[in-house]
């Protein structure tokens, strides 16, 4: 059985002023996501800057938002590094701090081999007992975990369960599912390709979209999930003009903004990301209004 199937969060962590995390925000976001729908909270993950804060604070903020979830969704961790005892030490300690599953990235910059990125993901399978998404996304990383990989990981090792594609290539992902005998659940890493990956099998999405619009990102997932693809599809297709000024700079720049926006009140990136660009803002606000969230 899937960890989830529909919208998952990739949650923003939101700070203070002064850096320091903001678990009163924290809280209060993660139980908007619960009121507003979502499938599943995804914590520390790329768009919640888990790269800019020590282990410590990394491990905190999973405990916390599994704690302030209480098993009401799933939650997921992100613990991903592209040292492997750094990945197994994340995920061990995710794991007693209450995550229901991980997700972890592939090694970036040093990279690896395909061989390399079997032994390192089945190490930190190996150290856990809860499930496991792989993480592909080779333009952040610099390498791409290939369909043989990916399928043979998921059939091979009993708790690596699937994988969340941002590489965008379909043609490889449709060679993935072709190749997975049923063993690979799949879900985007991108909010405008969500309907298509469905269509080859997909179980949802982790999204930062969600982050402002939770109730929309999940109906587009559920629609199709209940079998109406055209309502999913025109729903996916009313979102474009929105997650296209979410991505207009490095996520979670954009998204971040759009929260403030709303009054959400997140707070700043850490360094080295920076504020949003006015023009983009001034996009990115009129992108709010039409879709209806501001």
């Amino acid at each position: 059985m899937a960890i989830f199937e529909g919208a998952g969060v990739a949650l923003v962590t939101p700070f203070k002023e002064n850096g320091e995390v903001n678990y009163e925000k924290l809280e209060e976001i993660v139980e908007e996501q619960i009121a507003g729908g979502t499938d599943a909270i995804i914590a520390c993950g790329t768009t919640g800057e888990a790269s800019t804060m020590s282990h410590e604070e990394h491990l905190d903020v999973i405990g916390y938002v599994c704690k302030v979830s209480n098993k009401r969704v799933p939650v997921i961790a992100g613990t991903g590094s592209n040292c492997t005892e750094t990945a197994v030490y994340l995920s061990g300690e995710a794991e007693r701090r209450g995550a229901d599953g991980l997700l972890v990235v592939s090694p970036y910059y040093n990279k690896a081999t395909q061989k390399g990125l079997m032994a390192h993901f089945t190490a930190v399978a190996d150290a856990v007992k809860i499930p496991v998404l792989l993480y592909n996304i080779p333009g952040r990383t610099g390498v791409n975990i290939l369909p043989q990989t990916i399928a043979t990981l998921c059939k091979e090792v009993d708790n690596i369960v699937g994988v969340k594609e941002a590489s965008g290539n379909f043609s490889a992902i449709a060679t993935l599912m072709n190749l997975s005998d049923g063993k690979v659940d799949l879900y985007s890493g991108n909010d405008d390709q969500i309907v298509p990956l469905l269509s080859l099998g997909g179980k949802g999405v982790i999204s930062v979209l969600s982050n402002v619009a939770p109730r929309q990102t999940h109906d587009i997932c559920a629609a199709y999930l209940s079998g109406d693809v055209k309502r999913s599809a025109e729903l996916q297709l009313a979102a474009i003009p929105l997650i296209t000024e979410l991505f207009c700079e490095v996520n979670p720049i954009p998204v971040k903004a759009a929260m403030n926006i709303m009054g959400k009140n997140v707070g700043p990136m850490r360094m080295p990301l920076t504020e949003m660009e006015p023009q983009n803002q001034a996009k990115l606000r009129a992108a709010m209004i039409a879709y209806g969230i501001l």
